[in-house]
C-alpha cells in the first residue's frame, strides 16, 4: 500500500469521524429512524497479544447499496471509523443499525499489516470477514483485533492484446473512484507497468486493476471479487502478482443534461455485490469497458442534481442491471426525464 494511499485512508477515517459526529446524532433524532448503535473491540499483536494503538478501523456495510455510495475521489469503505487509544481500545460510536465487517489498518505499517477481520484473526478476503450485526442503541463487542507482520506485493501490468506494459494503471486492494484532477490516491504502475503494495497482512489478497480503454479486472483476469486469484502474501516477504488487461466489451452512451458537472462521471458496480467495476469521465458521452457475461448497475454522477441510476431509479437496488456480451452495448442517459436502453 503506497504512502499516499495510507495518508489518505487516515485522511478519510479522520472526515469520517466528524462527518459521524455532526451528523449521526442529528439522523438518530430524525422521527421513526432507528437509533445509533456502535462497536467496541480491542486491537492487539497477534503474537505477543500486546495492545497495539493507533490502528484505525472501518466500518465496511455488507449490503451491497451502501457499498455502492461512494463518489469521486472516495474507497468503498463505507462511512463509519475509529482509531485505538493507547491502550489498543477501539470504540466507534454513532453507527447505523446493519451489517458490516471491520477493515484495519496498523499506524506503524511496518510492523504490522493492513487486514479485514475474521473471527480469529485475520483475512485479505473480504467475504471471509467477520460479519458484525450493529442494533439500534447498543455497543456490539467485534472480535479482538489481532495484527500480524506485513508483506509486499509487486507485478507488471500489460495489454493483454499486444503484452505493451501499461504505465499509469491503479492498482487495488480497496477499489475507489478515481478523481481526474487529483491522481495521488494509491498504488499505480510505472513507465514500465510495474507497481508496489506494501503493508499487507499476510493472507490471500484479490486484487483489483483498471486502466483507461481497456477492462478493469479482478487477479487472474475477471470481473468479480470472488472469482479472482488472490496474492498469497507473507510476513516479510515479496510476492509476485502480474496481470494483462484485456480489450473487453464496450458499453458507451451519450449523455443529455442542461449543465453537466465539473468532474462527470458514469460508475458501473458489480449488480450481485456492489463493488466498483469501472468509471468513465463524461463529455457528451462516456465509455466503459466491462468483460462478457458481467452484470453491472451504472449510475450517472453528472449534473447538480443527485446521482441518476439507470432506468431512472431511486437507486442501487431498483437499478437496472445490464448485462455485458460480446456485442457492444448502448445505454444512453437523459437527465431530467428518463433512460433509453439498447441491447
Amino acid at each position: 500500500m503506497s504512502r499516499a494511499l495510507l495518508r489518505h485512508l487516515t485522511a478519510t477515517i479522520a472526515v469520517a469521524l466528524l462527518v459521524g459526529e455532526a451528523a449521526a446524532p442529528a439522523a438518530a433524532r430524525t422521527p421513526g429512524s432507528p437509533a445509533p448503535g456502535g462497536v467496541r473491540t480491542v486491537v492487539r499483536d497477534a503474537t505477543t497479544g500486546a495492545p497495539v494503538p493507533r490502528a484505525c478501523a472501518r466500518l465496511v456495510p455488507v449490503d451491497a447499496a451502501a457499498l455502492a455510495a461512494v463518489s469521486i475521489g472516495e474507497d468503498q469503505l463505507g462511512r463509519y471509523g475509529g482509531c485505538a487509544d493507547e491502550q489498543g481500545v477501539l470504540v466507534t460510536g454513532d453507527v447505523a443499525p446493519g451489517r458490516y465487517r471491520l477493515l484495519v489498518h496498523p499506524y506503524d505499517k511496518t510492523a504490522h499489516g493492513l487486514q479485514w477481520v475474521g473471527r480469529h484473526g485475520g483475512t485479505g478476503e473480504r467475504e471471509r470477514a467477520q460479519v458484525i450485526q450493529v442494533r439500534p442503541g447498543v455497543v456490539t463487542n467485534a472480535p479482538v483485533i489481532r495484527l500480524d507482520p506485513p508483506g509486499n506485493v509487486v507485478g507488471v501490468v500489460t495489454d493483454a492484446a499486444t503484452g505493451a506494459p501499461i504505465p499509469r494503471a491503479l492498482v487495488m486492494v480497496v477499489p475507489y473512484v478515481p478523481h481526474p484532477k487529483y491522481g495521488d490516491h494509491g498504488p499505480t504502475t510505472d513507465d514500465d507497468g510495474r507497481y508496489t503494495i506494501t503493508g499487507l497482512g499476510p493472507y490471500h489478497w484479490p486484487v483489483q486493476f483498471a486502466a483507461a480503454g481497456l477492462a478493469t479486472v479482478w487477479s487472474g483476469g475477471v470481473g468479480g471479487r470472488q472469482q479472482a486469484r488472490p496474492a498469497r502474501v507473507r510476513a516479510q516477504q515479496t510476492v509476485t502478482l502480474n496481470q494483462a488487461l484485456p480489450a473487453g466489451t464496450p458499453l458507451s452512451g451519450t449523455v443529455r443534461v442542461d449543465e453537466l458537472i465539473t468532474y462527470a462521471q458514469v460508475i458501473a458496480f458489480d449488480a450481485a455485490t456492489g463493488d466498483l467495476a469501472g468509471v468513465a469521465d463524461v463529455g457528451t458521452g462516456y465509455a466503459l469497458r466491462l468483460l462478457p457475461g458481467q452484470r453491472v448497475k451504472l449510475r450517472c454522477d453528472c449534473a447538480y442534481t443527485p446521482p441518476v441510476w439507470h432506468r431512472d431509479a431511486a437507486g442501487f437496488d431498483a437499478a437496472t442491471a445490464v448485462r455485458v456480451r460480446r456485442a457492444p452495448v448502448m445505454v444512453d442517459f437523459n437527465l431530467g426525464t428518463r433512460f433509453s436502453a439498447a441491447p
